[in-house]
């Protein structure tokens, strides 16, 4: 396309030609469903960022949310029965959670910090979010270069701990990089020279 907006495209793991998935734009994958058949992103439509989902193989989208607010960042758990995603519904950016088809949209944390990118582990029992400092930064923006925060919570809800400041932001935890079997996370430090 030639309007530079951000589109999903599929493409073999062997190589071959790229498939458009999501002929509007903008769309940000995030997520993939555990069974392989759906994808999870945010997109912009008439204004408003929300979470969709579309087959792997293309066809109708489905909006999953549509309250005022900045609603970004789906994953599926492992399980496939609920996405996770970060949303400003509630005024600063927290963590929420609903069923996979968008039900039941729940307030996960309650902190004073904007909560971005939650990231639940492949055993299903924890989830590690990015937390910006409360003024830092606006509720809906993540730009890199600031002293954030890693935490990590139960994935039944409950207080989240402290599990590293750093220097990051944007690019540290955008995708789930936890490690096969839930005892590592990878991550990026920013370093500025």
């Amino acid at each position: 396309m030639e309007d530079r907006q951000s589109r999903i495209y599929t493409l073999p793991l062997k190589g071959g030609h790229p498939t458009l998935i999501t002929p509007m734009a903008p769309s940000y994958l995030h997520g993939w469903s555990p069974d392989g058949k759906t994808l999870a992103y945010c997109a912009e439509r008439n204004g408003q960022y929300d979470i969709y989902t579309i087959p792997t193989i293309g066809g109708v989208e489905k909006q999953l949310t549509d309250l005022p607010g900045l609603d970004d960042g789906p994953e599926y758990s492992p399980d496939g029965r609920h996405i996770w995603f970060n949303s400003t519904r509630s005024g600063l950016m927290q963590i929420w959670r609903m069923n996979a088809m968008g039900s039941d949209q729940t307030q996960m944390t309650f902190e004073e910090s904007n909560n971005w990118f939650p990231h639940v582990s492949p055993n299903g029992e924890k989830v590690v979010y990015l937390a910006y400092r409360k003024g830092d930064v606006e509720p809906g923006d993540h730009p890199p270069n600031k002293d954030v925060e890693l935490r990590i919570m139960s994935s039944s809800g409950g207080e989240s701990r402290l599990l590293l400041k750093l220097f990051g932001g944007q690019g540290t935890i955008n995708v789930n990089s936890w490690s096969p079997d839930s005892k590592q996370i990878a991550f990026v430090r920013n370093e500025l020279f």
